[in-house]
């Protein structure tokens, strides 16, 4: 085959792609017939996402590899011939349910002996990896996070039916951390500039988009097993992630989130430039490091900022970041975010505890008096401020004075939302040398307890928008109500059914909405499916612990819209 014919047939393969599927164009050379893929012989594909943000983030990346490949989606776990889990393991109730899926799938293969299943995301460790199999009976494949890259490639879908790029990607590879085998991270900067360059992103929503500005953890935590997943952290190229989010302003996203493990840790692992001599940032909390003239979060949030759209405003209007540490909030973060116009009034800045002894033995290295300066100083810096927070109960030795403590600090701060859960022990972690002697029923009660109280102080701070006309960026049709089950945290939506029914409230052609302000507060609202992905005025009329509901003010087709 001559090297004009490779060419021909590349570009017939890679012609007149739709989203979920691979279309051939047809070719005027009859001798290439034989090289052409059969689509029956392409399996279908189904992911299942737990976990953070990252995951999803991560799983976009993978769906578009398999969609380059010539893959094309399944509607269900059930109809796929390949089955992808990309798992989290910070909490045992993920692993769980994981776990408890095991049986489904072994029936599945046994009626499709075709089918594969593949697990990732941090519930695969380097140093757990011999041990995986015996958990997980119906997996076939163990990628760790850093290894996605390679998922087509192990298996065995690159081949010419594939664009070029997907058979150039690196193999991982692994470091030291604690005596143990992790991932280095080191290479998915790149992989993730190869993924973008060749449209190997699917990603989920057309309205709001993940960016990945760092990988990894070099945190402390005693509970958490992220640096023994995901590797010490590793930041993306500065420019890589400015024009990663000009592309995404062009394709017209509304809204941009910022991920990381620990997303304002981002950039201390560059190299120093001379652009940026003017960074003199310091951490005021853990361990000491070098940041001067290298690029931080506050850097890019202006840069990002600074990408305009042809009416002089911030061609992305909402710029987010997740997840924040308090050892990095630092002035010069504070700062941007009350000087750029599209960071939107809401910080999700983890407490973990209440009281300085569980801090310590969790190895968080601050101090609640450290947190409350800083929350301090940010509220201060950008008034009316939403703030959300990540709270453990039941931790190692929490006494129940501790545990009070945090109850008191939730009083004191007043978070708009809390995600809490009660400890559990993760293997690898450093906690397992520590005694789990908060007995189960006790961590029960006290994680009831606290949600309780937040309920209170949420629907207190909600009331605060009662009368008030909000920014509401449209972002589904509401599905049908499902149950909530109470010990399956996933069996409904409890910020749906707190909300008073929509009926009687909607004009004609209206169905149920949902979306969120700049504060990242929940509204339901009716009105045409045509908002949604636009930015519409609602009068808040109702408030819950949770969410919101108001009435439509002005329509995205109308002149006042708060586009």
């Amino acid at each position: 085959m001559t090297a004009k014919s490779l060419v021909d047939l590349a570009a017939d393969l890679t012609a007149a792609t739709a989203p979920d599927r691979l279309v051939l164009a047809p070719t005027v050379d009859a001798g290439l017939a034989e090289f052409r893929p059969e689509t029956h012989s392409l399996p279908s594909f189904f992911m299942w996402t737990l976990g953070c943000q990252m995951n999803v983030s991560d799983s976009e990346e993978m769906a578009g590899q398999l969609l380059a490949a010539g893959c094309t989606r399944a509607a269900s776990m059930e109809s796929a011939d390949l089955v992808v889990i990309n798992t989290c393991a910070v909490r045992e109730h993920a692993e769980a349910k994981v776990i408890g899926r095991q049986g489904l799938l072994a029936d599945l293969k046994r009626a499709r002996p075709g089918m594969r299943v593949v697990l990732t995301g941090c519930g695969v460790r380097e140093s757990e990896r011999e041990g995986l199999a015996k958990r997980f009976r119906a997996v076939d494949m163990f990628l760790r996070p850093d290894e996605e890259p390679e998922l087509a490639l192990r298996l065995g879908l690159v081949s010419a039916q594939a664009p070029i790029g997907l058979q150039t990607v690196s193999t991982a590879a692994t470091t030291v951390l604690g005596g143990r085998p992790v991932s280095a991270a080191d290479r998915l900067g790149a992989s993730r500039a190869s993924a973008l360059a060749e449209n190997r992103v699917a990603r989920s929503s057309t309205i709001s988009a993940w960016l990945p500005i760092v990988y990894g953890c070099d945190k402390t935590c005693t509970y958490c097993i992220v640096p023994f997943s995901r590797g010490p952290e590793r930041s993306r190229p500065f420019d890589d992630i400015v024009t990663e989010a000009r592309e995404l302003a062009a394709a017209g996203f509304r809204e941009l989130t910022l991920l990381g493990q620990n997303v304002n840790s981002y950039g201390h692992d560059l190299p120093a430039e001379e652009r940026f001599a003017h960074i003199e940032t310091e951490r005021s909390a853990g361990r000491k490091l070098d940041l001067r003239s290298r690029p931080d979060l506050a850097e890019l949030l202006c840069a990002i900022d600074g990408i305009r759209g042809a009416d002089g405003g911030p061609a992305i209007p909402r710029l987010r970041f997740i997840t924040s540490h308090p050892w990095d909030l630092s002035d010069r973060l504070i700062d941007a975010m009350a000087s750029c116009d599209s960071v939107a009034e809401h910080l999700h800045l983890p407490i973990q505890s209440g009281d300085d002894a569980t801090l310590q033995r969790m190895g968080r290295q601050y101090t609640v008096a450290h947190y409350k300066e800083r929350l301090g100083r940010i509220r201060e810096a950008v008034p009316g401020i939403a703030i959300s927070t990540d709270v453990i109960v039941g931790f190692c030795g929490e006494t129940e004075e501790q545990f009070q403590a945090t109850l008191a600090a939730l009083d004191d701060i007043r978070y708009d939302t809390v995600f809490a859960a009660a400890y559990s022990p993760r293997p690898g972690t450093p906690a397992l040398h520590l005694a789990d002697d908060v007995p189960p029923a006790v961590k029960k009660r006290r994680l009831n307890e606290l949600l309780a109280r937040q309920a209170q102080i949420g629907l207190d701070r909600n009331r605060e928008w009662l009368g008030h006309d909000v920014e509401v960026l449209v972002e589904r049709v509401m599905p049908p109500r499902r149950p909530i089950d109470p010990d399956d945290p996933d069996s409904g939506d409890e910020s749906e059914s707190e909300i008073p029914p929509l009926a009687g409230t909607a004009g004609q052609g209206s169905v149920a909405l949902s979306g969120r302000t700049r504060h990242n507060k929940l509204v339901h609202v009716a009105g045409d499916p045509s908002l949604v992905g636009h930015a519409a005025r609602v009068h808040i009329d109702h408030a819950g612990p949770f969410a919101l509901r108001g009435r439509l003010v002005k329509a995205a087709d109308e002149p006042d819209v708060l586009a």
